[in-house]
């Protein structure tokens, strides 16, 4: 069961308590007993590097068998890698994407230069959810496709939620819920 919950922002927010929904989780989340939820501004935050995240990840966010890590654009990029080599308890990917969009900023992040290693995330996380949208402006849904025919994981497909860049996002708190045993 996991005990921890660690939120892994997208690119480009400096200050993650003022970014989309993620402060707003965090709260929810921090409602539960027994549960600690990790919020933390990330370093390299525009581009996200790979060299960066996945030791912060590991070393300051502690992410490890007990923690349901929710990844979040890039954070979902960053996740994902770090589940190919970490175990975690869970994950959940909000508007993943397996390639760096032909965006230079997110080719220097790094994650996208070499296959991904499906097997391996499915192997060192016990349960799989993926948040996602056909209207996302950034991220075509066939980017997410990929990554749903990979991972077969629990999916919640909306076609009117764009880039989930809203305040707060109540269809995330009971797969969380789930994930962490609380009824």
């Amino acid at each position: 069961m996991a005990s921890r919950v660690v939120i892994v922002p997208g690119n480009g927010c400096g200050e993650v308590e003022k970014c989309n929904w993620y402060a707003w989780a965090r709260d929810e989340i921090n409602k539960f007993e027994g549960v600690e939820c990790i919020l933390r501004n990330m370093p390299d935050p525009d581009i996200a590097r790979e060299s960066i995240w996945i030791p912060f990840m590991r070393d300051e966010m502690r992410c490890n068998e007990h923690t349901l890590v929710i990844g979040d654009c890039s954070g979902a990029e960053a996740t994902m890698r770090y589940v190919e080599s970490h175990n975690v308890h869970s994950i959940i990917l909000v508007s993943p994407c397996v390639t760096d969009l032909g965006e230079e900023n997110e080719k220097l992040s790094g994650y996208y230069d070499r296959p991904w290693e499906w097997n391996k995330m499915k192997a060192n996380a016990q349960f799989i959810t993926v948040f996602g949208s056909t209207d996302d402006p950034y991220i075509k849904w066939a980017e997410m496709q990929e990554v749903i025919d990979n991972l077969r994981p629990e999916l919640h497909k909306f076609h009117d939620r764009g880039h989930f860049e809203v305040p707060t996002f109540p269809e995330l708190i009971p797969v969380v819920k789930r994930y962490l045993g609380i009824s």
